[in-house]
């Protein structure tokens, strides 16, 4: 089995179970801007690996930082009735502005696979 072809299977794999979180959770709490932000950063991962820009190691790295913003955000949507407040956006905003960053900076430092 190539490595394409792992890496592949493992963005369906994470396709598949970010779409039955999105599914998951109240409709009010689909949307938004903090989801929205996640959303365009997965697609902006996936795209990496597709076009090659990211190496195994920095895909799982990016991944996993995204996942656990994510779940901070089901987190405080479970907590306050499905939506957030101020603060809460306000913190999730500012890791999705780190994170954004980090993504750009694997995307275009000198590996590639």
């Amino acid at each position: 089995m190539s490595l394409n072809s792992s890496i592949g299977k493992i963005i369906l794999t994470a396709g598949a179970v970010a779409a039955f979180v999105v599914a998951a959770l109240p409709s009010g709490a689909q949307a938004g801007e903090v989801g929205n932000r996640a959303r365009v950063q997965q697609a902006r991962i996936n795209q990496g690996v597709r076009n090659g820009s990211l190496t195994y190691r920095e895909y799982a790295h990016d991944e996993s930082h995204l996942a656990r913003i994510n779940a901070q955000r089901r987190f405080d949507l479970y907590k306050n009735g499905g939506s957030l407040t101020p603060a809460e956006r306000a913190r999730l905003n500012g890791e999705l502005n780190v994170n954004s960053g980090r993504i750009y900076y694997t995307k275009h430092n000198a590996f590639n696979q």
